[in-house]
């Protein structure tokens, strides 16, 4: 009798030990961290395709996107804070809101954003950029001749009004993609966000993702923690897949 209430008694502090590990992990992707993956290659060669970083979800404060499956309990946000210009952030689109998109914030509420002969202007005034070395490696422009062929793409460093600077690609002109483009003029509270992979970025140049409002923001992403070719799951091929280089970094 005395083993079996030993038994039940372990068996207890099991289920709670358990429970309290998931109530923790809830609050804390609820609240503080949650990781992310990056399926496409429309951030390279900021982010490459499996890469796993952390978004930082109390910098911009909370919205129901904050909460998992993004039940709409409120509207707006709590204790928000401002995204700065340049932040990597991810977000979702108010066409497609069960989808989460990660982009770069170039244009704040207010500014007026175009692309002419491929460079962004901000208010009128051209995004300051000079060549970098060119991008050699795994192809970032889709249509290049397929994920794992190795080539050589033209690269950009651009540097925003507030001195964040990152690099940009510069792929093939495609269909789709202008060289040129209108005038965005970003409502209030509302955020244009472009990838830095230029000419193979889904971004608010597109209807289907267009300005995103402060309320759809979830989050800046602040650091790759893990990085690999392929699948993740190949456990066994991990010596030769890791990105070793680009792991336990942070993000600009």
């Amino acid at each position: 009798m005395a083993t079996q209430t030993v038994e039940k008694k372990k068996s207890g502090e099991g289920i709670r030990t358990i429970v309290s590990a998931l109530i923790i992990a809830v609050v804390l992707r609820t609240f503080l961290v949650q990781p992310f993956s990056i399926p496409s290659g429309s951030m390279e060669p900021t982010l490459l395709i499996g890469d796993y970083l952390f978004v930082l979800k109390f910098r911009y404060g909370y919205s129901h996107f904050s909460l998992p499956f993004s039940p709409p309990l409120f509207s707006g946000r709590i204790f928000g804070f401002k995204p700065n210009r340049g932040d990597v952030a991810v977000f979702r689109p108010p066409e497609q809101p069960g989808t989460d998109f990660i982009k770069r914030i170039i244009g704040l509420p207010g500014d007026r954003i175009q692309v002419i002969d491929g460079v962004v202007q901000i208010n009128g005034v051209p995004v300051q950029r000079e060549p970098a070395d060119d991008f050699v490696g795994e192809d970032p422009c889709s249509y290049m001749g397929g994920a794992h062929a190795t080539v050589r793409v033209k690269q950009w460093r651009e540097t925003l009004p507030n001195g964040v600077s990152y690099t940009t690609l510069q792929c093939s002109q495609r269909s789709g993609f202008p060289n040129t483009t209108r005038v965005y003029a970003v409502p209030p509270d509302h955020y244009f966000m472009m990838g830095d992979n230029r000419d193979n970025s889904e971004d608010s140049r597109f209807a289907d993702v267009g300005f995103v409002p402060f309320e759809n923001l979830i989050g800046p992403a602040e650091f790759i923690f893990f990085s690999v070719r392929g699948s993740a799951w190949k456990v066994w091929e991990w010596p030769w897949t890791i990105r070793w280089d680009h792991m336990m970094r942070p993000i600009h």
